[in-house]
């Protein structure tokens, strides 16, 4: 089993930055695609970005293409999710996610974190 524990939410002005890391407990994710997901209440999840662990590619949403960037540090069993430009259309439950396999669907994820909220005013 791997345990995912987010943090860095929280509430910011438009046009600013925050940094989400994710933790991983457990076992090693160093094989894990890793990524995230975000959800604002009465809407699902959304598919945000994702980092493959076989190669260092990574995907986002066109939402935060140039905006957002993931990171990982696997000798942290970590990973990052830097938000900068943010928009208030930003604001949501930000969920980080490892999995065999690498997807924008949420259903392929095999891990999820708690959620962090990112809230940004306006």
């Amino acid at each position: 089993q791997v345990q995912l524990v987010e943090s860095g939410g929280g509430l910011v002005q438009a046009g600013g930055s925050l940094r989400l890391s994710c933790a991983a407990a457990g076992r090693t994710v160093a094989t894990y695609n890793l990524g995230w997901f975000r959800q604002v209440p009465g809407k699902e999840r959304e598919f945000v970005a994702y980092i493959r662990w076989d190669i260092e590619r990574s995907y986002y949403a066109d939402s935060v293409k140039g905006r957002f960037t993931v990171s990982r540090d696997n000798a942290k069993n970590t990973w990052y999710l830097q938000l900068n430009s943010l928009l208030p259309e930003d604001t949501a439950v930000y969920y980080c996610v490892a999995g065999e396999v690498f997807t924008t669907s949420a259903g392929g994820w095999g891990y999820w974190g708690q959620g962090t909220q990112v809230t940004v005013s306006s």
